[in-house]
């Protein structure tokens, strides 16, 4: 099959599906509780996308060239019969990656299913190993603990590697990037540092908050010594690098600093079934009514065929001349 490029030849290759706009959390970068309080109104059960009809658009961007499928929210975990979805569609041929990110708080309960099922690996959100900067960020009272816990979880059940997310935020967590890094070096499982970015409408992003890359390197590489492995694929999102005495690597997302929209091989479905061309895309593609008017496969695959060959996102390297007051789709509702 030759392989489907966007006019700026940039491949399919991965599916990020959102399963819900729903989370057990309320970052302040992400869900703001002011935003997504008692009277948010979420997806009702219709609205969202069935197990099947989430299994019938992985099988078609499987004929279109993805190989990666990572399952997203809101929260995945939250989904009753997550893991009912998981063995589906790790039976989808063409899928060489099947993985899922969660913010760890029911990662205890659900790991083991989760890998009986097929999925490969995981990645878990922490912020910070403080508990109250921690509790600060996430707003739902969840303790540091609970999520390391469901870490340990995975690494029991073989959800291996275990990557770790950790957003950072000028004036909020930046001083516990140290912290982070040595409590995960040696151990196998690599933690990413990530930009605080202004995806949607409602975390009152501002630039001044964004604490770079570089810095955050800077940082580690002061106490450990650190060398630039790059990243492990031309799409891959984290710059990496290694420890010099081998104690692993760490990885920094620079989506602000250092823009690698030339790059990105990424489709994002959100939870009711609208292809996202862009993290931080205005407007999706209806794929949902597609999919319950009666249409084949083939229609199906012709739809997302046509919008891949359009598409020319780089919100990112545009950022700073050409974005002001573009409306953009909330992270939750597509999953980062």
């Amino acid at each position: 099959m030759a392989t489907m490029l966007d006019r700026l030849a940039r491949p399919l290759q991965d599916l990020r599906i959102s399963l819900t706009d729903r989370c057990n959390f309320r970052c302040t970068y992400c869900m703001p509780k002011e935003v997504f309080g008692p009277g948010y109104r979420f997806l009702g059960r219709h609205e969202v996308l069935t197990f099947e009809e989430i299994e019938r658009v992985v099988r078609t961007f499987a004929s279109l060239g993805a190989t990666k499928v990572r399952l997203t929210g809101g929260e995945p975990l939250v989904r009753r019969g997550v893991e009912d979805l998981v063995a589906r569609l790790s039976a989808v041929d063409g899928v060489a990656d099947l993985t899922m990110t969660t913010n760890g708080s029911l990662l205890r309960q659900k790991a083991a299913a989760l890998a009986a099922a097929g999925l490969r690996r995981i990645t878990v959100s922490l912020d910070s190993l403080d508990d109250a900067t921690f509790q600060a960020m996430n707003d739902a009272g969840c303790g540091v603990a609970t999520v390391i816990d469901g870490i340990e979880a995975a690494l029991e059940a073989g959800l291996a590697p275990v990557k770790v997310n950790a957003v950072v935020r000028r004036g909020v967590n930046e001083d516990g990037v140290v912290a982070l890094a040595e409590r995960f070096r040696g151990t196998g499982v690599t933690i990413r540092f990530i930009e605080y970015m202004d995806v949607g409408e409602s975390n009152g992003w501002r630039l001044d908050e964004v604490v770079p890359a570089q810095e955050i390197v800077d940082r580690i590489g002061a106490v450990w010594p650190l060398e630039p492995v790059g990243r492990s694929t031309p799409g891959e999102v984290a710059a990496r690098w290694r420890y010099s005495d081998g104690s692993g690597e760490i990885g920094v997302i620079s989506s602000v600093t250092q823009p690698f929209c030339g790059a990105c091989s990424r489709a994002r479905i959100s939870a009711e079934g609208k292809l996202y061309t862009c993290l931080f895309a205005a407007d999706g593609h209806d794929l949902r009514a597609i999919l319950r008017s009666g249409a084949d496969d083939a229609e199906l695959a012709d739809r997302i065929r046509a919008i891949w060959l359009r598409r020319s996102d780089r919100y990112s390297e545009l950022r700073s001349t050409a974005t002001p007051g573009v409306r953009k789709v909330e992270m939750s509702h597509i999953g980062g």
